[in-house]
């Protein structure tokens, strides 16, 4: 697809919506209405995840709107990333089909744009949330923190606003919706954030529960490594086993001292075992680090990816 055709608007709003029948018509009317205000071209797209409620009817009379049915609920992050795979603006904007996030907030982040961001997040400051949700959101956002070494205060907030170009090579599963600022920044992409308005939940319930907090913390270990060892596995897996085999090989050493020059019997004693666990332990490591090695080249290759991500080229 050539550039023309893909960036036919300033503009793409891209929604998830799952069960919000109560909301989809106030929430076009007040995207469609700051939209206008920007006084810039743009398409809005819905993204029916699977509702068994009346969202997809309430849907039919709404226009300008892209919308998109799933069969059946395959969850946010797929929704996203089918809205993604959809819009045609030179920026898409994101956000929640409930409501709590206010569209007159997509100024701000397109202003914070134009100071040479890639990517800017919502950061809801004053959030407007039942207190399990918070503290949990709390937790997960110090655990993050642990492992992302991000800038990003509250990367569950779904108001976001992205370049296109950041979608190119973005490839999403899981939970992984929340850390796109930070899969984005491992490439080089510059992110930003803006303090934005949150408003409580007026129609609907949350669809937030402690499995989507389990999910979350597993994609976040996996962003972790990615971003750490993505280029070298080896680098963690290599040098933890060759770290396990030296000292099961320390261990078995003194062993054989206190055998053969000390006369201990060491027949019940752990630590030969131990030993032996250790050095068989490290180089099924170190294996498994030349078999990821392996697996990574041939990924990146496949993918005609250098592992790295030039912004542009200058020639004078």
């Amino acid at each position: 697809m050539q550039e023309n055709e893909i960036r036919k608007f300033d503009i793409s709003v891209v929604v998830p919506m799952y069960n919000e029948e109560g909301n989809v018509k106030k929430l076009h009317s007040r995207i469609l209405e700051e939209c206008q205000k920007l006084g810039k071209t743009f398409e809005i797209i819905f993204v029916n995840d699977g509702s068994d409620d009346n969202t997809e009817k309430n849907c039919e009379n709404l226009s300008p709107l892209k919308l998109i049915n799933f069969r059946k609920r395959f969850k946010q992050t797929a929704a996203f990333d089918a809205g993604f795979q959809a819009a045609q603006g030179k920026v898409v904007i994101t956000m929640d089909g409930d409501l709590q996030n206010d569209p007159a907030d997509m100024k701000k982040l397109l202003d914070k744009m134009d100071e040479g961001y890639d990517v800017v997040s919502g950061w809801r400051f004053d959030r407007q949330d039942p207190f399990m949700k918070k503290f949990f959101s709390r937790g997960a956002n110090l655990l993050r923190k642990v492992f992302m070494q991000d800038k990003i205060h509250d990367s569950g907030c779904s108001l976001k606003a992205y370049k296109r170009e950041c979608f190119d090579d973005l490839e999403l599963f899981g939970e992984m919706h929340r850390f796109i600022p930070a899969l984005l920044e491992i490439d080089g992409f510059k992110v930003a954030e803006v303090k934005v308005s949150h408003h409580p939940r007026t129609s609907g319930v949350t669809k937030y529960n402690w499995k989507r907090a389990f999910k979350g913390f597993v994609d976040m270990v996996s962003i972790w490594f990615w971003r750490k060892y993505a280029n070298r596995p080896l680098h963690l897996f290599g040098a933890s086993g060759v770290v396990l085999s030296f000292l099961g090989g320390v261990i078995l050493i003194w062993m054989f001292i206190e055998k053969v020059f000390f006369g201990q019997a060491i027949g019940e004693r752990i630590w030969p075992m131990i030993g032996v666990m250790f050095v068989l332990v490290g180089v099924q490591l170190f294996i498994s680090g030349l078999l990821a090695d392996i697996l990574i080249k041939s990924y990146f290759k496949a993918k005609n990816h250098r592992g790295y991500n030039i912004r542009n080229i200058v020639e004078k």
